[in-house]
């Protein structure tokens, strides 16, 4: 897999607890968006560690092209 699927032309809201740890969809594949179901094995694609700091609402990316992954910097803009 050259380049991860698109799974959403906007960042995806979730509420996101102090301590959890998260797992971010890197390969765009998961049924589960933004976070992994497995669906990247044989892709080349792993998922990313998000470890939430703070309770609150974070934007995870949708579009999988953010440079500031897992979460959005407007790259679904472009």
């Amino acid at each position: 897999m050259d380049k991860a699927k698109r799974a959403s032309d906007t960042p995806i809201a979730v509420e996101v607890e102090a301590g959890k740890a998260y797992f971010w969809c890197a390969c765009g594949l998961s049924q589960v968006q933004p976070f992994c179901d497995g669906s990247h094995q044989d892709t080349g694609y792993s998922p990313l560690r998000y470890d939430a700091n703070e309770s609150g609402k974070v934007f995870f990316c949708g579009c999988k092209a953010s440079s500031n992954a897992p979460l959005c910097d407007g790259s679904h803009n472009n």
